[in-house]
């Protein structure tokens, strides 16, 4: 995929979450997703992310093939994620997978039942 599709959808779901009411001045754990066809691959990319504000898990796809999701604990800026993204997919490609998309938790406040 394009970096220009990846920074419009970016900047759309930046500007969807602030619309929400969204925290950015706290840091957030940020899923970072791939897929890879083989599970080893994966597993690869994985053991690559070490440290305290990183987590990484590995789950099955119903097509057969492997996500990766990797939790990074950060502010969510449109500079930070788009840097990571670019890091991830630098990294799973040479392992044969493709970043798919990247989510943040957005807590919700004042809710009435």
């Amino acid at each position: 995929m394009s970096t220009t599709f990846h920074e419009d959808v970016s900047s759309n779901v930046l500007l969807r979450m602030k619309e929400g009411g969204f925290d950015f001045a706290r840091v957030h754990p940020i899923d970072f997703y791939a897929v890879f066809p083989e599970r080893e691959q994966a597993r690869a990319a994985a053991s690559n992310f070490r440290g305290e504000c990183v987590n990484t898990q590995i789950f099955p796809r119903a097509d057969g093939a492997w996500n990766l999701q990797v939790s990074k604990v950060m502010y969510a800026t449109f500079d930070g994620i788009g840097d990571f993204e670019q890091d991830l997919e630098n990294l799973v490609e040479p392992l044969g997978g493709v970043t798919d998309g990247w989510g943040v938790t957005q807590e919700v406040s004042n809710c009435s039942a």
